[in-house]
């Protein structure tokens, strides 16, 4: 499946994941629909109208202390492991190489030749439906 690299999905990464459920609740409208990670992390779909917006990642110390609370942008890929390649051929570096999270697809996260951080996915295609952009 071919699909135009686009915006695909928007996350939030924090500390404090019930402040903003409540927070975003109550301003935006949303509705969280709990889910578990392979590795247990939390994590929650972000509804509007019923479809999904975005999500809510829980961070945990030792593996993100340092780490600000931010917004992660997902940008769509063909192939994922072709896009780490030339990531690094590229200037950029590899920060999370990429790992399969059953029933979205697969993730990495890398930085450009800059230094400015960005999410990769390649979708898997029950997703790829599922998904507002």
């Amino acid at each position: 499946m071919t699909m135009p690299q686009r915006h695909w999905w928007h996350e939030l990464n924090t500390w404090e994941p019930e402040a903003a459920l409540a927070f975003y609740g109550r301003t935006l409208g949303w509705e969280f629909e709990p889910t578990s990670l392979p590795d247990g992390s939390g994590y929650w779909i972000a509804r509007k109208d019923g479809r999904p917006v975005g999500g809510v990642f829980e961070l945990t110390a030792p593996d993100y202390d340092g780490i600000p609370s931010h917004w992660m942008t997902y940008l769509s890929v063909d192939d994922i492991s072709k896009a780490e390649e030339d990531t690094s051929s590229s200037g950029g570096e590899v920060m999370r190489p990429p790992v399969a999270v059953p029933g979205v697809g697969k993730l990495a996260v890398v930085t450009d030749a800059t230094g400015a951080m960005i999410g990769l996915i390649e979708p898997d295609r029950a997703h790829a439906l599922s998904v507002v952009h």
